[in-house]
């Protein structure tokens, strides 16, 4: 069984692959790590999910919001939204200003929420904070980028590094034969215990000269 590694791209044997704790995905040994988080070697993480451990991506409350809004000016100009369905698209609770006061609403760059639609290219044209909605207008166009992995632009070929197979330990001649030795002699014991009755004891040597096989003295 082969499988291909999700950095390198080496095809190799599963057997020389691990799994990443984090993504649950097979790369080679070359390509993984020990968790940078807890110093666990045995918690092996790829590269990208390291890179992710050491180095957030900085992830703002309404960005729901402005990448709907960006989807949204493809093809309409006017966008009506209820507080409940923004909630939804932020994946959290507005702040109660946001039910009880208009002003939350402005269109002012210096609020840091405000930013969020104003970026998009859109602006809030009403509020109505007794039915809880709120509509917005397309002032300007602004691309939409669907969120995905840049592509890197390889310049040369790229040469992984060398990757050796574990050797499989042969046990030495010595090791062999002691071991050959130890098995005889648990034979042996085994048959001598056989041979026994119980309840008897074994003759010695003195009485199998004495006397005969059949006959022992009173």
């Amino acid at each position: 069984m082969k499988d291909e590694c999700g950095i390198c791209g080496r095809v190799l044997r599963v057997a020389y692959m691990r799994k990443c704790q984090r993504c649950k995905k097979l790369f080679c040994r070359d390509c993984m790590v020990p968790d940078v988080a807890t110093g666990d070697p045995n918690a092996m993480l790829c590269l990208h999910c390291a890179r992710r451990v050491v180095s957030p991506r900085l992830v703002s409350k309404y960005d729901g919001l402005e990448n709907h809004l960006k989807f949204r000016a493809a093809f309409t100009g006017l966008v009506k939204l209820s507080f409940a369905r923004i909630d939804g698209l932020i994946g959290s609770n507005l702040p109660m200003n946001a039910f009880r006061d208009e002003t939350w609403w402005s269109n002012s760059p210096s609020i840091a929420h405000a930013k969020t639609w104003l970026n998009a290219g859109w602006e809030v044209q009403e509020v109505n904070l007794k039915e809880g909605y709120v509509v917005f207008k397309k002032v300007r166009n602004v691309p939409f980028k669907k969120s995905g992995r840049r592509k890197l632009e390889i310049n040369k070929p790229f040469t992984p590094v060398p990757v050796h197979a574990p050797r499989s330990k042969v046990p030495s001649k010595t090791k062999v034969s002691k071991l050959y030795a130890r098995i005889k002699n648990l034979e042996r014991q085994r048959a001598m215990t056989r041979g026994q009755i119980r309840g008897l004891k074994p003759r010695s040597q003195h009485e199998k000269k004495l006397f005969r096989s059949n006959e022992k003295p009173q």
